[in-house]
């Protein structure tokens, strides 16, 4: 279960009380009943008191400072969960986009607020019609002497909803990548919320003459590509340990329907062929969760960003290969049971689903991949190298 070989007593203790939360506080029922509403006041103030708010947060501003991989491992261990508070969009997103840019006023103000569970925070980098693409290309920031002013739209802001600020990316007037940390109750922004396929909560953002300060602006010239790329690189790694623990938790409750449903006087798991696709099921895990090591340690580890891209496309593309087949098989395994929403599995395969092609695809990250490889160098042309996705 661990993103590295052998865990560390302080990830142990830590997965040992989201064990405890999650059987006492967020079971399969708490968060079917939960989903309407899309957050849970109580639940999050006992993320809180668990520390997760204040994990990636450096000290200095009341926050643990713990490696990105600690980050990594609590997701990978709520994950059977499917927790709908902010933590993957807050506490490890959001945060580490202010703990970057820790010198800032913007900075300064809210991650002491994240630290505490005081505030919110929730990354908008995606726009209509740009799929998972990181680029800024509609959303403007013109400067108006001390301000800027924000226009444009941006699309999949997750738990925007209950967000105290947004920290999202807009190309500048001055031909500049820039990143904004903008307080939700900003004049000029307006939401569309929706709940995506897996019951998460989501919005589509309009910006329609939103008035910041200059210190809102988090990077300076030459940084935000940087920034938009690291960003890129730290939720590919946090959708594959994602994906590692809802996978395992699948197989897992696969396993046991098997050995419970009987047919013929026996329990069908005892039918080789059903084995076999058990067995198949676990390859494909034990595959993901190589990947999912891999890919945290390129983020906590590789310095250079070309290579670190290659890896977590090469990650994530196994990664959703494994997802839809362990979504499918857990589904066929347990019959018609598997489609019910009464049934846990059903929840599982609509997350695995959805993981499968946030941020890409298997086809698109080998795309990735090949254009990032010597092999495309040295094999193909410079013409059709250009021609491969980034």
């Amino acid at each position: 279960m661990s993103l590295q070989w052998l865990p560390t007593p302080e990830q142990v203790q830590l997965a040992d009380a989201l064990g405890r939360f999650v059987e006492r506080d967020y079971t399969f029922e708490h968060r079917r009943n939960a989903a309407g509403a899309g957050f849970s006041a109580r639940a999050w103030s006992i993320l809180g008191q668990l520390g997760i708010p204040a994990l990636l947060v450096p000290e200095k501003y009341g926050g643990l400072g713990a490696d990105v991989r600690d980050a990594l491992h609590v997701l990978q261990t709520l994950a059977p969960a499917m927790v709908l508070e902010p933590v993957l969009a807050s506490s490890v997103l959001a945060t580490q986009v202010l703990a970057r840019n820790a010198d800032r006023p913007a900075a300064v103000h809210w991650l002491p607020r994240l630290a505490g569970g005081e505030a919110i925070g929730t990354v908008a980098a995606f726009e209509p019609g740009g799929g998972f693409d990181f680029t800024a290309r509609n959303t403007v920031a013109r400067r108006a002497a001390d301000a800027y002013v924000l226009d444009g739209r941006k699309t999949l802001v997750l738990q925007a909803a209950f967000a105290h600020v947004m920290l999202l990316s807009a190309h500048c007037d001055d031909g500049e990548p820039a990143w904004f940390a903008v307080p939700a109750e900003t004049a000029g922004i307006a939401l569309r919320a929706y709940p995506l396929f897996d019951g998460q909560h989501a919005a589509d953002v309009t910006l329609h003459g939103v008035r910041v300060p200059a210190d809102a602006r988090l990077t300076a010239r030459g940084e935000g590509d940087d920034l938009a790329g690291d960003l890129r690189d730290l939720w590919l790694a946090a959708t594959c340990v994602d994906a590692v623990g809802i996978a395992q938790a699948a197989l897992g409750a696969t396993v046991d329907y098997l050995q419970a449903r009987r047919q013929f006087g026996q329990p069908i798991g005892r039918f080789q062929a059903l084995q076999h696709r058990a067995v198949d099921m676990w390859i494909e895990l034990e595959q993901m969760r190589s990947m999912a090591m891999l890919a945290a340690h390129a983020v906590a580890e590789e310095s250079d960003r070309d290579r670190r891209g290659a890896t977590l496309a090469a990650c994530k593309a196994r990664t959703s290969q494994a997802c839809r087949f362990i979504a499918q098989q857990s589904v066929q395994l347990h019959g018609g049971l598997g489609v019910t929403d009464e049934a846990q599995i059903s929840r599982w395969f609509k997350r695995l689903t959805l993981l499968e092609i946030w941020l890409g695809d298997a086809d698109w990250h080998l795309q990735r991949y090949a254009r990032r490889s010597p092999f495309c160098d040295k094999f193909l042309s410079r013409k059709d190298c250009a021609t491969v996705q980034t």
